[in-house]
């Protein structure tokens, strides 16, 4: 600007005003304390700090979810990627083992697995080692159903890994599945928080007039039966399909890819009122774990709150001693 020489320096505090290098040192001082200009002042930092630990503390967590055709001969190829992505909790899909366990896949990570047939099916949920002595609960449903109960810092949270009939299957057995996961959210209590990570097998499509209460703009071409399904489960639940709120270009919102064709079907869901903890939701590319799907990643920090200590109620002591005097004897 015209008038103003090398020593400008920007009030960045008072958007519009502008400081000379003379008029900063007069405002400094002698003493070199600097007046609260703006309403601000340097020691805004450890206000700020400790109204944070006022509020309670903040817990980061990133939960996925991916399908990933087997878990034969995946299971550290998956633990790498998940540590490489920094994935706390990942919902696995089409897990394709027979059984009822828990095994260590490696790299500090643990699966939760079930399934009946080791052909087709099954369901499971990998924790970051760290997270696996915070299980509560454990809940094999079926196959295609089962959830884990956590607890984080005081805070209950239930993640569920589901796997939805294929577009093809009868519609008895797309019946049961979402009888099995009304249930399961039903047996939740609703104080509690709740993310289900699933391979649904449905288009829930892109816009969302007449379902803005429950989705987002963001989804990938039109919408089909199956994905009407999902859209009514989170109706009835009063959920969100969390992919559809963060608008991303295609290739980040396409979780299936196969013979040229791209589409979306694996969803992150959360409660209603919980999605304001959740600040970013994307497919993740560039990985080759699973051959037609990819992984769908979000990233939710949880609110603690610090619970109040009951103060100790202390008895008073009885001071015997003084009954030796006649007024305190009398009375």
């Amino acid at each position: 600007m015209e008038g103003i020489g090398t020593n400008f320096i920007p009030d960045r505090s008072r958007p519009g005003l502008t400081m000379t290098a003379i008029g900063a040192i007069d405002l400094q001082g002698a003493g070199g304390n600097w007046p609260t200009v703006g309403g601000r002042s340097r020691g805004g930092r450890r206000v700020h700090r400790q109204r944070e630990k006022r509020k309670g503390k903040r817990v980061g967590l990133r939960i996925g979810t991916l399908n990933v055709g087997t878990m034969t001969g995946k299971g550290r190829e998956l633990a790498d990627m998940m540590e490489r992505r920094k994935v706390d909790i990942l919902c696995v899909q089409e897990t394709r083992w027979k059984g009822s366990k828990a095994r260590s896949i490696g790299a500090g990570f643990k699966l939760f697995y079930y399934g009946v047939d080791s052909k087709r099916n099954g369901v499971g949920v990998v924790l970051k080692e760290e997270f696996v002595r915070n299980v509560l609960e454990v809940k094999r449903v079926s196959d295609r159903v089962m959830s884990l109960k956590l607890e984080i810092e005081g805070v209950m949270l239930n993640v569920v890994s589901g796997y939805a009939p294929q577009v093809g299957c009868e519609l008895e057995e797309k019946e049961r599945f979402w009888s099995e996961l009304d249930e399961v959210m039903e047996s939740i209590p609703t104080g509690e928080r709740v993310v289900i990570g699933a391979d649904f097998n449905g288009h829930v499509g892109e816009g969302n007039t007449g379902d803005e209460e429950v989705m987002g703009k963001f989804g990938v071409k039109e919408r089909n039966l199956e994905g009407q399904m999902v859209v009514d489960f989170a109706k009835r639940m009063d959920m969100d399909v969390v992919n559809t709120y963060f608008q991303k270009r295609e290739e980040h919102r396409v979780t299936y890819m196969s013979g040229g064709r791209s589409t979306q079907v694996d969803y992150i869901l959360c409660r209603r009122g919980n999605l304001k903890e959740i600040s970013e939701c994307k497919v993740v590319v560039g990985e080759s774990v699973a051959r037609q799907h990819r992984m769908v990643v979000s990233r939710m920090t949880l609110m603690v709150c610090k619970t109040k200590r009951s103060k100790i109620k202390i008895e008073k002591k009885t001071k015997w001693w003084k009954l030796k005097k006649e007024e305190c004897c009398e009375e």
